[in-house]
């Protein structure tokens, strides 16, 4: 019988504040105290097990261990993710969802959304010509709105995509804020979820008529593992969960403006237009700055992990800003280096901005290849098809605000067309 180890433990009766306080560099703050992968803490009053690095991804996205349903907070789920969404799904519940997302990330589509955000990136670039000052996170949020839009099916008015722009960003603006912030997000989310529920019931009800061959559609008349279309919320939670991670692919953009403005000598290597160095860059930006800090899961059933014993019930916390940081997988981490993704060997679970294993079978993020053609798109923009100036403003970004985005939101002056 293998001999139990005993998690390293924080002291205190509850460290929730301490949470809110540290923010990304939580698990990584403490791991290093201890020295360990793992330590054990108390949130929201409850036991939960934080853990980092690839070995505690592996394990974590095994989904014979480890369960979505009811992990998340209810503060996430009125904001980020709505009820009976697909995060929250396990086994064939979850694969059978899953796989309505994964039929969207076919090349032809992903193709398609590319033409898309072009174009609105053009008709952005225009109208910034005019303009003395571009704040760059508001600006990229409306392209992205519009282009999710568009790509799903959804037609919206222009006096009306800036409160939808502003109701999507919310969502993933709101989570981990306190007071008036959080209640914005929650009552943003019950709008857009309103209205998208009363679009899905017109389709259905056949007042209005849309494409088949859009995203709209085939979420509209997806049915479940008993051959019944998803209640009409339901559908309308799944649609969101298209629109707000795109829109939230903002957050890199402004990153990616960052990275170009402290490491200048990148902008000439861009500037070469190779397909390979745009991937490598992109997702050196991924790695190296603050994203989503941690996800969570319940323990399904007891198990011994490397001599550690996680009980049936535990809330867990699986550390992705550290992972991605961790010394152990990356030389020199907190150094920005494009080129570590040249000789980079993806194993599922040492990358994980956007979550780890298998995007069918476990909880990945489906949307990640959209994010990275979003953003090798914007990048081209911001490289070659744009002249800009950036003032003296204060690009600092915050370890604690989740999410974090540079303090300026990126302010651009003098922006003309190459």
């Amino acid at each position: 019988m293998e001999k139990i180890k005993k998690i390293p433990k924080e002291d205190g009766l509850d460290h929730s504040l301490s949470m809110l306080r540290e923010g990304y560099m939580f698990i990584p703050n403490r791991c290093q105290s201890f020295q360990s992968n793992i330590f054990e803490t108390r949130l929201l009053g409850k036991k939960a097990i934080c853990m980092t690095g690839n070995e505690a991804a592996e394990v974590f996205y095994d989904t014979d261990k480890f369960a979505r349903k009811d992990a998340a907070p209810n503060r996430l789920i009125q904001t980020l993710f709505g009820k009976n969404g697909v995060q929250g799904l396990d086994g064939e519940k979850h694969k059978h969802r899953k796989e309505m997302f994964m039929s969207q990330m076919s090349p032809y589509e992903l193709n398609k959304l590319k033409v898309i955000a072009e174009k609105q990136w053009q008709n952005a670039l225009d109208k910034w010509g005019n303009m003395k000052k571009v704040i760059l996170f508001d600006e990229v949020k409306e392209i992205l709105c519009k282009s999710a839009c568009q790509w799903v099916g959804i037609s919206v008015q222009d006096e009306e995509m800036t409160n939808l722009t502003k109701d999507l960003a919310a969502m993933f603006e709101s989570p981990a804020k306190i007071g008036p912030t959080h209640w914005r997000g929650r009552k943003a989310r019950n709008q857009v979820e309103t209205n998208m529920s009363e679009l899905i019931s017109n389709i259905r009800d056949g007042k209005l008529k849309i494409s088949e061959n859009t995203l709209l559609h085939q979420f509209t008349w997806h049915k479940d593992l008993n051959g019944e279309l998803l209640n009409t919320e339901t559908v309308a939670v799944e649609v969101i969960n298209i629109l707000r991670p795109i829109v939230a692919i903002s957050i890199y953009i402004n990153f990616l403006a960052v990275a170009l403005h402290h490491y200048p000598h990148e902008r000439d290597k861009l500037v070469k237009n190779d397909e390979d160095y745009y991937w490598m860059f992109v997702q050196e930006v991924r790695r190296f700055y603050p994203f989503f800090p941690m996800v969570a899961a319940l323990v399904k059933n007891d198990f011994i992990w490397n001599g550690y014993l996680f009980k049936k019930g535990t809330l867990t916390l699986l550390d992705l800003y550290g992972t991605n940081h961790d010394p152990k997988i990356w030389d020199q981490p907190d150094e920005f280096n494009p080129n570590r993704f040249a000789q980079w060997e993806e194993n599922r679970f040492n990358f994980i901005p956007q979550g780890g294993g298998d995007y069918l079978l476990g909880h990945r993020c489906a949307g990640e290849w959209v994010t990275i053609e979003i953003m090798k798109i914007s990048l081209n923009f911001l490289v070659n098809h744009m002249e800009y100036d950036i003032q003296d403003q204060d690009l600092s970004y915050s370890m604690v605000n989740i999410p974090s985005i540079p303090h300026s939101k990126i302010i651009l002056s003098n922006v003309q067309s190459k």
